[in-house]
């Protein structure tokens, strides 16, 4: 009788640990699922939305094509009427109401800064990229004015760059491309255009006075001049720990890239490139024809090629949400292509990429912006109209 009852005892122990041990494993399981990173979707209703800024209270500003600045609730389920005081852009091809920041000291001086393409004011279909400032007031914009506009207007639709990212020091880099027409490309290479360049200027659109060309005047070198050689960098973002700024390119076809944009430094387009001509067949195998190197001239810090991904709006991670994609690059995907419509993380160890990874394919979206939000969570602006949250 004891050994039966002893036997009974440890079949009930045995059933009872099983019983209260398959939830707890279940449980465990399930947590570790739901910890895993996800999109979800936080907003939508945008209309060809561009760039995007996230407000001290939440709320997230963004731009649409067309030429409307519309502002998203903190929780994402209000889309306010489009602002007023918004400057008319060209709404055409590539051209519209694009790059979007906040001034460094918004909290008490709410400057709101757009970059646009704006029509020639003699008429016809040239148009170049401006950038235009004013405070953010009510659901308004006040007290607006063109700080900054290219030298020269041109009849083209593409390549307007329009990135605008804040220094440590409160001035302000704009990122202009080089109006993709053949005949203007070259003029990437030319110190006296604004074609394929990044440009620093103060927040009221003037010169600082420390500007590398300005400090050690080169002949014809505009004075607002960063860096040159770029074809259309349509993603900017400030590196947390050595405060360069660091950007995207649209290669032609294949070879887009990251680079680090050092002060007079030629970043080589159209002279080399590690894409092709447009049509070039078999790509795999194509070479640009001025080669992918040439002495005095940078190169990329990663780059992809076959095919392009058509590298957008990227953010350096910087929160504490995600500690595994602490110190990662995000950088938004535009193409069609296998590396396209996704989010990208480099891994980074110094200025070298280690590691690439893609994210969210399953989303099928073109991520046109990144952005953090304040409490460490990542933001995805699709051209569909959504913004997605990526959370826990």
């Amino acid at each position: 009788m004891k050994l039966n009852s002893l036997l009974s005892n440890l079949v009930y122990v045995a059933a009872m640990t099983l019983a209260f041990a398959s939830p707890v494993s279940a449980q465990r399981t399930a947590k570790n699922v739901t910890t895993e990173p996800k999109a979800v979707v936080f907003a939508q209703g945008l209309v060809a939305p561009w760039g995007m800024a996230v407000l001290p209270d939440g709320r997230v500003l963004v731009t649409q094509k067309s030429g409307e600045v519309r502002s998203v609730s903190a929780d994402g389920k209000t889309l306010s009427a489009p602002l007023s005081g918004v400057p008319n852009v060209v709404d055409a091809g590539q051209g519209g109401l694009l790059g979007l920041a906040l001034d460094p000291d918004f909290a008490t001086q709410p400057w709101v800064y757009l970059s646009f393409s704006e029509a020639d004011p003699t008429g016809g279909l040239r148009s170049g990229t401006a950038v235009f400032r004013a405070r953010l007031q009510g659901n308004a914009l006040v007290g607006g004015a063109v700080i900054f506009r290219m030298n020269e207007k041109v009849a083209s639709n593409g390549h307007f760059g329009s990135r605008i990212v804040f220094a440590r020091d409160k001035t302000m880099f704009v990122t202009l491309g080089d109006r993709q027409a053949r005949g203007e490309r070259g003029k990437a290479q030319q110190l006296d255009r604004h074609h394929g360049k990044v440009i620093r200027i103060n927040r009221d659109g003037s010169i600082p006075a420390d500007n590398p060309y300005v400090v050690k005047p080169v002949a014809d070198a505009l004075p607002e001049l960063w860096s040159y050689g770029h074809r259309n960098p349509q993603g900017a973002a400030l590196h947390p720990t050595t405060g360069e700024l660091w950007v995207s390119e649209h290669g032609p076809q294949g070879g887009d890239e990251i680079n680090i944009a050092r002060a007079t430094r030629n970043y080589g387009w159209p002279e080399i490139s590690w894409g092709c001509e447009y049509g070039t067949s078999p790509i795999e195998k194509c070479i640009w024809a001025g080669g992918t190197t040439r002495a005095g001239m940078e190169q990329p810090i990663t780059y992809w090629r076959p095919e392009s991904i058509a590298p957008s709006g990227m953010i350096f991670y910087t929160g504490d949400k995600f500690p595994q994609w602490k110190g990662s690059l995000f950088v938004g995907a535009l193409s069609g292509n296998a590396g396209g419509r996704q989010l990208w993380r480099l891994t980074l160890k110094g200025d070298t990429v280690v590691a690439r990874e893609a994210l969210f394919a399953n989303l099928g979206e073109r991520i046109r912006d990144v952005a953090q939000s304040p409490d460490g969570d990542v933001l995805l602006l699709s051209d569909s109209g959504k913004i997605f949250r990526v959370q826990r």
